[in-house]
């Protein structure tokens, strides 16, 4: 099941997030250190959405808004580190 993504940025802190019914589900929080260099620093997924894909679907959200403006990213969280780790297909947004 896909769910609904979106990013929200405020001065030099980002995130993409799941909200469902107003309340933050299920976020990747990453800061900004230039105009074109993130760095992923944590990932968070309620316990209601655990094992349904969407960490991975923050991450691939987050991916393709790389792609999109040119931004370069460290995985500095674990679990986006793994992501990397494990799929060369999405590694050219990394720096």
């Amino acid at each position: 099941m896909t769910h609904p993504i979106q990013q929200q940025e405020t001065e030099s802190r980002g995130a993409f997030v799941f909200l469902h019914e107003g309340r933050r589900l299920a976020e990747m929080t990453y800061s900004r250190t230039n105009a074109s260099l993130i760095v992923i620093d944590h990932t968070e997924v309620d316990e209601s959405l655990k094992g349904q894909g969407v960490g991975r679907q923050l991450l691939d959200a987050l991916v393709a808004w790389a792609r999109e403006t040119h931004t370069k990213v460290i995985a500095l969280c674990p679990f986006a580190k793994a992501q990397f780790d494990k799929d060369p297909s999405i590694r050219d947004v990394l720096k």
